[in-house]
């Protein structure tokens, strides 16, 4: 039998893909007309932006506190932190802002954005006016323009509720093994973990405006976190004896405000109440 194949010729002259920004049958394209996606691009009209940023220098006794505007042109994917580098590159080399990573992990570039706490990393200047505010964040000392000194208050804070792990034994065995702990718990852990003490939770507390020694959202979310953990030895009536009073969780007047500005989305209302509720009863039964 004849098993030999017969080979047909093929076309593929349909099969050649015309070139990036070619029509294929008119011709057109391949540099004689621009791709309509570019052409979309150079006719966008991009905002001017107008900044207006609450200055003041406390070292310099000559300044006064003022506002001073500053326009720009708006870039596509511009954050609030991206406008005030081009200001200091570009406008104003003199004005003062914090930030360290650029990706809401840090907290150093919190401020008042429209009257409103927030991180500018992770604010889209396309999700504000064309005009909006800047101020620093009040109740921390201010530093200059919109840098304030977050930090010394944050330490002073962990100093005062011992915001570390008081373990059980107070020797410490580098090659004992790590205890076990069940992973649903591990989990709610590092939720209150997440906080980056960027200071958007007190400065938008109403008492902490009334009662400069109020702990703060920050304290009461870290101290929730330490009562979780079981290798923390602290019982009730030490955490009563940190934060049990007017300056600690009875001071709270559940405005929920910590909550509805926390940029990390932690839930500080939930936890403030369950130490609350907790604290309460330790104050009858150690009563």
């Amino acid at each position: 039998m004849d098993t030999k194949v017969k080979e047909a010729p093929i076309d593929t002259s349909r099969l050649t893909r015309p070139a990036a920004g070619c029509s294929g049958d008119d011709g057109e394209g391949c540099g004689k007309r621009a791709l309509p996606a570019t052409a979309k691009a150079a006719d966008r009209v991009y905002r001017t932006l107008r900044i207006n940023i609450l200055r003041y220098n406390p070292q310099d006794s000559a300044s006064v506190p003022h506002v001073q505007q500053f326009q720009l042109e708006e870039a596509d994917g511009m954050t609030l932190f991206m406008a005030l580098n081009e200001i200091r590159e570009t406008l104003d080399p003199s004005l003062q802002f914090d930030f360290v990573c650029r990706a809401g992990i840090c907290g150093s570039c919190a401020m008042l954005i429209n009257g409103k706490p927030a991180l500018a990393c992770r604010t889209l200047t396309k999700n504000l006016a064309a005009e909006f505010s800047l101020a620093p964040l009040p109740f921390f000392e201010l530093i200059g323009d919109l840098s304030v000194n977050t930090g010394k208050w944050m330490r002073a804070m962990s100093e005062r509720i011992e915001s570390w792990v008081h373990l059980k034994s107070h020797e410490v065995d580098l090659t004992r093994i790590e205890e076990r702990m069940d992973p649903e718990l591990a989990e709610k852990i590092y939720e209150l973990d997440r906080c980056v003490e960027c200071g958007c939770c007190v400065s938008a507390c109403g008492t902490a405006r009334m009662r400069p020694d109020f702990v703060g959202a920050v304290a009461l979310g870290k101290i929730a976190r330490f009562k979780l953990d079981p290798r923390d030895a602290r019982t009730d009536a030490d955490f009563y004896e940190l934060i049990g009073d007017d300056d600690g969780v009875f001071g709270c007047m559940s405005l929920l405000a910590c909550h509805d500005v926390c940029p990390k989305n932690l839930p500080l209302a939930t936890q403030i109440a369950y130490m609350r509720r907790l604290l309460v009863k330790q104050g009858f039964v150690g009563g």
